[in-house]
């Protein structure tokens, strides 16, 4: 009897955490950096991936395009990334946008600028592309800003969780940094 108990717990664990992401028991886990990062593999792949065209970025020179246009299917890729975001609760929302804001924040530097070109909006924008891409191309950039592709934009991630939330639960509140180019004076100092 205490076998078939057991089982059955474990069962009924199993079913509560398939449906809903976590067993009922555990307490709400705030949003991280991997699954941040995650949910944007995540979108890839629901987009079709595009893996070795991603990796392929960090191997160009920044001024060379690359060989296929990652335009049509970014857009699937936030699309994606927006249905997922809008069923985030509130807190989990809140710190997605915070994790994309200082991921832009840090690459907010004119070393990095210099690859991408553009106005303070283009930049922005090159900086969500650099993040849309992904954790590897991210993380190239920002060790070698020449991995960063000219004229390569993204403006709809740049705000994407920021509005969701606004829609959804109001004003957001201030973090004490900003994604806007040119805010993070240590990118900047000449």
């Amino acid at each position: 009897m205490k076998i078939v108990l057991s089982s059955l717990t474990l069962i009924i664990a199993a079913v509560a955490l398939s449906q809903f992401g976590r067993p009922a028991n555990h307490p709400a886990q705030t949003m991280n950096e991997d699954q941040f990062w995650q949910s944007i593999e995540d979108a890839w792949s629901k987009a079709g991936g595009f893996t070795e065209l991603r990796a392929k970025l960090a191997t160009i020179p920044s001024e060379q395009e690359p060989d296929q246009p990652l335009y049509a299917p970014l857009s699937k890729v936030i699309g994606h990334l927006h249905t997922c975001l809008r069923e985030l609760p509130q807190a989990d929302l809140l710190e997605y946008d915070r994790i994309l804001e200082r991921k832009l924040y840090d690459i907010d530097r004119s070393e990095i600028q210099k690859y991408t070109d553009g106005s303070d909006d283009g930049f922005l924008y090159a900086r969500g592309f650099i993040v849309a891409m992904g954790r590897s191309y991210y993380e190239a950039v920002n060790h070698d800003p020449s991995k960063a592709i000219m004229n390569a934009e993204c403006e709809d991630l740049c705000y994407l969780p920021h509005h969701i939330y606004r829609e959804r639960f109001g004003e957001v509140p201030k973090s004490g940094i900003s994604r806007e180019s040119a805010s993070n004076p240590a990118g900047w100092r000449e």
